[in-house]
Formats: structure tokens, C-alpha cells, sequence
């Protein structure tokens, strides 16, 4: 199998059927390359290099993608299992509190027989010395617990927990060294437990609070985490900054007066200054535990959802569904800017913001440019296609472009192709600096689109033109101003090649990277794309290039048809023209025929026009000026019933006909060298035409080369016939006989 075989298999495989071989435990790389590599070439060796770097590339994109598609289930798998630790915990602190209480009841009596037995000692002598022991613990007991009740009720945090961490302490020394009886540890314990969790309900009430924020949260948030309830302890602490958030998107909230970039900036601020404080001190009381950080992650999206749907709804949406792109941008660099600075603290949410912003770019995009598209039709309806330059106001250089420099290489337009310049430039500017949308693939096909339908307003600006259905479908029935004159007809081309090969693609150089001061990227920086977004800008200008093609062959082709044909529809360029020199009995005066005059009073008109409308660009002037001739002179070599009757018809071709006709090939040779737009494809159908008319003589028995006269006669007559033309000729001391085929020597012209 050759290697374009085999790229060419490769290419109708998936990525995951691709990358199969390279997942395989049993890949030996070396013996990959010499499989590949053994038998290449140079360029086959560069395409395989060229492949697998595309393989890499689409691999990095296929675990960026397969992280970002798992991530979301890791987040919830750890939700889900820090909330049930959390019931858990719940759930026991519940179990010791009934504990508690049925202590309690059952002990109760208890308690107040001893309480009673403590107060009445000296009336009733019942109790023994062990007796006597146990009412000094339980005496011990109640006023540690009324002390702490005391501590919980004036919320001295600090000493409460110092006392349950005393109480803990005893429980542990009594447990250990017996010195309680077993009711009366349980007992203890029990009420530590309720006390315990009723200190954490009273801090979690404090958390609530709108004036707890700061240290006095952070450290409210640390005492329930150290009381043993940290699940619940980070659930109050982002609760406490969603609280906050809450009420500062009320004091910001949007009214029909606001303007979007400011209010983009306030809420933009707010939402992601307040996620990197809850960050903060999610990492200052529980460091980087999987499960809390996951949470705060899972918070942190779900606030950036939040505010990307207001912010859409009131901001973006509005304004995307208008067209104003500039806003959307604006808005979403705003964000994109606020949000990249979290990446550090390992919060990546831009995929968030762009996930719910882009569809309404999108819309804003291809608002755009329909707007482009709209404004370009509406202004070649009443252009006048005269070139100027621009207004200053009007001119599409950014602010940092200096004024003099901007005059300087500014292009002279019609008013449309200005106004199309313009908002082209404008669009780029604002797709530019969205590179995390990764829009300027699609900013570039949209721009060839406006530009295509612009070309397709141009060739209908063409009087005659034929509207085809190519063409149709690009300018729909739009009105469009006829180009009445050569100047006219010469300023749309300018238009369409100017802007294809300068103004378009100066355009989109705002796209890369280097180019945009003001770009906020979502992600890290990465390697720069140029390699690969240049390319793409070479195929995006080939394919304008073919657009301004398809006016320029619309203008050949109308000019060279009002050579060809009269106003009622007459083939003036006919065999007549020749065939009728031998039958008629006047001395033929040798010169071109009329209708090569004319054509070439054409291009001399259009040279000088085109002189000063192409200037640094004289190529597109030789090669429209070179197209147009082969236009005209291809017509005739393709003319079946032309050559037909200089071929089969009743009169034959004859010596003088045929003397005419090699003339007037050789001084259309001529003018278009001395122009210097005699193509090669010109010169070898002139030669091909000359030669089937010679053997069109040939047939009728007639040696053509005995009654041809020697090419320095053709090329002397052709060159007077120049000079008459364009007013340069001096005959005063001239002789009528100069110009006579019997003036010079008869020779073959075999090598011809």
C-alpha cells in the first residue's frame, strides 16, 4: 500500500480507531517509525511527521474534553459522599442526644432524691460514706454543667469549648482510672454531646448573620469543624458567602438605564472577588481536603452559572440579539478577565461563562454580519462608483494607529467597498480578542461569505451581465447601480481586488494573537497557532481571489460580447469579414479589420484608466487586460459556425482573405506585447487559428505560403496601424506603396 493509500485509509477512521495502536501495551515506537519510515521519501517522511503531530493535537483534545466530560460526575460523587458523611454525623449527634434524654428520665428521680438527700443531710442521716462520695461528684457535675450553660447563654465561644474540652478530659481520666461509676460517665458524656450541639447550632446561627463576615466567620467556621461537624461547617461558611453575594447582586441590580460594561464590571467583581474569598477561607480552616474542595469547586461553578444567566439575560442577550457584537465582547473579556485571575487558586470557570455565553455570540456574530451584508447592498444601490478615499471618521485603523501613518496607506474605495471595509474591520476587532470561543475559523468563512455576495452586487453592477443563479443567490433582488462606463466598470474591480489582496486580509491578521493588546485568554497560555492559522488565512485569500476571478471573467466576457455582437444580436466577428475580400474587385487597403481596432482602442482606453486606478497593484491591470484579449480570441477559435464556413462552406477562404486574417492576428500579437500582456496562452491559440486557416487555403488547392507576404510586411503594417490608432503617426513623406503586399518580397512561411 503506497503512503497515500494508507493516509488515505487512515482519514475515514475515527480518532478513538486511530489512536488504537498507540493505546496498545505491546506499541514498540521504534519499530513503528522503521515500518513507516523504511521505504519513504523526504516529503512522504514530512507527511507522516506532519500526521502525527495532528494525532498528538487531536489526542491533548480528546482527554481535555474527556476530563472536562468526567469532571462534573467527580464533583458530584464527592458531594454525594460529603453529604452523607455529613447525615452521618447528624445522624449520631441525633442518637447521643436521645440517649441523652432517655438518660435523663430514667435518672431523674435519681438526681432529685440526691439533690433532695444533699440539702436535707442533717434531718436525715441515710446515707453512708459511699453515699456521701457520689452526692460530691454529682454536686461536681451539675455546676460544671449549669457553669457551662452560663458560658453557652452570654456566647463566650472560646470558654465554652475550653469547658467541653475540660468535661472530654475528665470523661477520658474517669473512663480510664474508674474513678466515676459507669451511670454517671454516661451520664456525663451525654450531656456533653447535647451541649456540644447545641453550641454548634448557635455558631451556625451566628454564620447566618449578615454582620458575621471575615475573622469572626472564619473563626465561627473553625469552632463548628472542631466541635466535629466539618461538613456542615464548610456548607455554612459558602452559604455565608452566597448570602453576601446575594444581597450585593440586589444593591447592583440591573435597570433599563444601565450600561452594560459598567454594570458587566460591578456584578463581574462582585460574583468573583466573593468566590476567591470563599476559596481563601475554604483553605485557611480546611486546607486542601478532596471532598471540601470538590464542594467548593461544585459551589464556586454553580454561582458563575448564576450570575452568567443574569448577566446574559440582562446584558448580552439584549445585545447579541441587536448585533452588537462589540458589547457581547466587551462584556465577556470583562468576565473572562475577572475569572482567569481564580485559575491560580485552581478554579477554572471560564468553561462556565463560555459554555452560556457563546450561543448568544454566536448570535451577535451572524448578526453581524448580515448587517455587513445588508449595509453593502443598501449603499450599491445609490453608489456612483467613483474612487476616493475614505473619511478620516470612517477609516477602520484602531486608536493606536497614528493618524499620518493611517493617511498614508489609505486605499481609494467606491462608497460601498468603504463602508464594507469598514465594518469588516470593525468585526474583526471585535471577534478578535474571543480567542477562547475559538471563533476565527468561522469569523473567516462568514467574512468570504459577505465579501462573495458583495462580489455577486458588483457583477450584476455590470450592464448585460448575466445573472446566474450563483449570483442569485448571493444578491437575492437587491437593486443595484449600473457601472454605465469603462471607469465605472474598472472601479468594481479595483473594489474586489483590492480588498482581496490587501484590505481583507489586513483584516484578519486582528485574529492572531500578536495582534490583540487587550486578549484574555480562559486558559493558560499556550504554545503560539500561527503555524496553523496562517495556512488557513492563505486558503481564505485564495478562495477571495477566486471571487474577484468570477468579476473579472463577468467583465471580459460582457466586453468582449459588445465586440462580437451588435445592439440587434449580429455576430460582427463572422467569416464574412473574410470571405468576401476575394470576391470583391477594389484594391484592398490593407489594415486591420474594425472589429480589432476597436478592441484595441479598448485596451488602450483601459490601460490609461487602469494606470492610475491600479497603481501598485499593475499586475491585476495586466492580467485583467490579458484576459479580456483571450476572451475575445478564444471566443473565435471556439466558434464552430466561423469556422465552418471557412472550412466547408459554398465560397472558400482565399489568398486575400486569408492575408487579412493573419494580419489581424499579428496585430493583436503585437499591440498586446508592446502592453505586455501577451500571454503564452494567447500566443499558441493566435499560432493555432493562423495555422488552421492556412489549411483551409491548402484544401482549395492555393499554396497559402507562395501569396503570403514575409512576417516583417505583417508586423510593419500592424505597427502604422498602431500609430495611426492612438494619433502618433507621420505619413507626410510616407508612400502609399509601404504598405503593399507588393512592396515586399513574396516568402514561404513554413516556419510559421
Amino acid at each position: 500500500m503506497s503512503i497515500g493509500d494508507s493516509a488515505e485509509l487512515e482519514g475515514n477512521l475515527t480518532l478513538s480507531d486511530r489512536l488504537k495502536l498507540f493505546k496498545s501495551s505491546q506499541f514498540n515506537p521504534d519499530g513503528y517509525l522503521q515500518s513507516k519510515c523504511q521505504n519513504m521519501t523526504e516529503k512522504e517522511i514530512k507527511h507522516v511527521c506532519s500526521s502525527l503531530m495532528e494525532l498528538r493535537k487531536a489526542s491533548a483534545e480528546e482527554m481535555r474534553k474527556s476530563v472536562y466530560a468526567n469532571y462534573t460526575a467527580f464533583i458530584r460523587t464527592s458531594k454525594e459522599i460529603s453529604v452523607l458523611e455529613g447525615e452521618l454525623l447528624s445522624m449520631r449527634n441525633l442518637l447521643s442526644t436521645q440517649a441523652a434524654l432517655v438518660h435523663g428520665l430514667a435518672e431523674g428521680i435519681i438526681f432529685d432524691s440526691l439533690s433532695t438527700a444533699a440539702e436535707d443531710s442533717e434531718e436525715e442521716n441515710i446515707y453512708d460514706v459511699e453515699d456521701t462520695k457520689l452526692t460530691k461528684t454529682d454536686k461536681w457535675f451539675i455546676e460544671f454543667l449549669e457553669n457551662l450553660e452560663v458560658l453557652l447563654a452570654e456566647k463566650r465561644v472560646e470558654e465554652a469549648m475550653a469547658a467541653l474540652d475540660e468535661g472530654e478530659q475528665i470523661a477520658k481520666e474517669a473512663n480510664t482510672k474508674h474513678t466515676v461509676s459507669p451511670d454517671a460517665l454516661l451520664r456525663l458524656k451525654n450531656a456533653l454531646a447535647v451541649l456540644r450541639q447545641k453550641l454548634v447550632d448557635q455558631l451556625a446561627e451566628a454564620t447566618c448573620q449578615p454582620f458575621t463576615r471575615g475573622a469572626e466567620l472564619r473563626s465561627a467556621v473553625f469552632a463548628i469543624k472542631k466541635l466535629g461537624d466539618g461538613p456542615r461547617a464548610h456548607t455554612l461558611l459558602l452559604n455565608s458567602h452566597q448570602q453576601t453575594l446575594q444581597r450585593g447582586m440586589q444593591s447592583l441590580r440591573p435597570s433599563t438605564t444601565s450600561y452594560g460594561g459598567a454594570l458587566t464590571s460591578g456584578l463581574s467583581q462582585l460574583v468573583f472577588s466573593t468566590i476567591a474569598q470563599a476559596a481563601s477561607d475554604s483553605l485557611a480552616v480546611f486546607g486542601e481536603e478532596p471532598a471540601y474542595s470538590s464542594e467548593l469547586v461544585t459551589w464556586a461553578a454553580k454561582q458563575t452559572e448564576i450570575f452568567a444567566l443574569l448577566l446574559k439575560r440582562h446584558v448580552i442577550a439584549s445585545s447579541a440579539a441587536a448585533g452588537s457584537l462589540r458589547v457581547a465582547t466587551e462584556c465577556i473579556q470583562i468576565c473572562l478577565g475577572h475569572c482567569s485571575l481564580l485559575e491560580a487558586r485552581g478554579l477554572a470557570l471560564s468553561p462556565v461563562l463560555l459554555r452560556l455565553f457563546r450561543p448568544c455570540v454566536e448570535l451577535a456574530f451572524n448578526a453581524n454580519l448580515k448587517r455587513i451584508e445588508q449595509s453593502s447592498a443598501a449603499l450599491a444601490a445609490a453608489d456612483d462608483w467613483v474612487l476616493s478615499y475614505a473619511p478620516v471618521s470612517a477609516r477602520p485603523f484602531s486608536s493606536t494607529s497614528s493618524l499620518s501613518n493611517a493617511s498614508i496607506s489609505q486605499p481609494k474605495l467606491s462608497s460601498s467597498a468603504h463602508r464594507f471595509n469598514s465594518m469588516v474591520h470593525g468585526f474583526m476587532e471585535d471577534v478578535g480578542p474571543l480567542e477562547s470561543l475559538q471563533l476565527d475559523g468561522p469569523a473567516l468563512e462568514g467574512v468570504l461569505q459577505v465579501f462573495n455576495s458583495y462580489v455577486n452586487l458588483l457583477i450584476n453592477a455590470l450592464p448585460g451581465s448575466v445573472e446566474t443563479e450563483e449570483n442569485l443567490e448571493g444578491s437575492g433582488s437587491k437593486i443595484v447601480r449600473m457601472a454605465e462606463n469603462e471607469s465605472q466598470q474598472l472601479a468594481l474591480l479595483a473594489n474586489a481586488s483590492l480588498l482581496a489582496d490587501e484590505l481583507l486580509p489586513r483584516a484578519a491578521l486582528k485574529l492572531l494573537p500578536s495582534s490583540q493588546s487587550n486578549r484574555v485568554d480562559a486558559t493558560p497560555k499556550r504554545a503560539p497557532d500561527s503555524q496553523t492559522r496562517l495556512p488557513k488565512q492563505r486558503e481564505w485569500k485564495k478562495k477571495l481571489q477566486r471571487s474577484v476571478d468570477r468579476l473579472r471573467d463577468s467583465f471580459c466576457r460582457q466586453h468582449a460580447l459588445d465586440l462580437i455582437f451588435t445592439d440587434d444580436g449580429d455576430i460582427r466577428l463572422n467569416a464574412e469579414i473574410y470571405i468576401s475580400l476575394d470576391g470583391n474587385t477594389e484594391e484592398a487597403e490593407w489594415f486591420p479589420s474594425p472589429i480589432f481596432q476597436e478592441l484595441f482602442e479598448k485596451l488602450t482606453r483601459m490601460a490609461s484608466i487602469a494606470t492610475d486606478m491600479f497603481v501598485g497593484r499593475e499586475r491585476f491591470a495586466t492580467i485583467l487586460l490579458m484576459r479580456l484579449t483571450e476572451t475575445v480570441i478564444l471566443w473565435l477559435s471556439d466558434d464552430q459556425s466561423f469556422w465552418e464556413e471557412i472550412e466547408q462552406g459554398p465560397t472558400p477562404l482565399g489568398p486575400l482573405g486569408l492575408q487579412q486574417f493573419y494580419l489581424d492576428m499579428e496585430f493583436v500579437m503585437i499591440f498586446s506585447s508592446q502592453g505586455r500582456y501577451l500571454s503564452r496562452n494567447l500566443q499558441q491559440v493566435i499560432k493555432n487559428i493562423i495555422e488552421r486557416a492556412i489549411d483551409a487555403v491548402t484544401v482549395t488547392g492555393i499554396d497559402p505560403y507562395s501569396v503570403l507576404p514575409e512576417d516583417d510586411w505583417f508586423a510593419e503594417v500592424a505597427q502604422i496601424a498602431i500609430k495611426m490608432l492612438t494619433g502618433k503617426a507621420n505619413f507626410g513623406n510616407m508612400d502609399r506603396d509601404a504598405i503593399s503586399p507588393t512592396a515586399s518580397s513574396v516568402v514561404s512561411h513554413g516556419s510559421n
